[in-house]
């Protein structure tokens, strides 16, 4: 398997005219995004180097290594900035990074599949798992309960299947 990337930041546009840049952090603790460096773009190349930074307003302000005009960061604005798995810390017990989970098998408690992880987005109300099936796509709870076993070695999870009944 490949070493697969997993987002940590994404850079927001410039910030004054001096070369910086604003910086959402997705990392748990925002600050540790600047921990893992270089940065890489979706396709794993090398992007931008944090040189230095400091609080701003819900996001950090950036100066890189590299040098680049406003009109070039500007043109950046929404970039998505990743580092490859290998350089982040082991999660914790029954902790995941999405990277971890997207592409797992998925079967019910049966084990009956019921198609792949292709996402794991949170829109407010914790966290679900967007699954791939043969019926088209449809969401998931991601709690304990809901997905009682994830084996990455295996590349598989399963899901507890709620009857309309119950």
């Amino acid at each position: 398997m490949t070493d697969p990337l997993v987002c940590i930041a994404a850079l927001k546009g410039a910030h004054g005219v001096k070369g910086e840049a604003r910086v959402l952090s997705f990392t748990e603790n925002p600050e540790s995004c600047f921990a893992y460096r270089p940065w890489r773009d979706a396709a794993g190349k090398p992007l931008l180097t944090p040189k230095r930074w400091r609080p701003g307003k819900n996001e950090f302000i950036v100066t890189f290594e590299e040098t680049f005009q406003r009109e070039a960061l500007d043109a950046m604005k929404g970039t998505l900035l990743y580092v490859p798995r290998s350089a982040l810390p082991e999660p914790e017990e029954d902790e995941f990074y999405h990277a971890d989970l997207i592409g797992l098998s998925v079967l019910d408690t049966n084990g009956t599949p019921m198609g792949r992880i292709v996402a794991v987005p949170d829109f407010g109300a914790g966290a679900l798992i967007e699954i791939d099936g043969p019926d088209g796509v449809f969401f998931h709870p991601f709690t304990r309960d809901a997905v009682p076993e994830i084996d990455l070695d295996a590349g598989r999870c399963v899901i507890r299947v709620q009857d309309a009944e119950e």
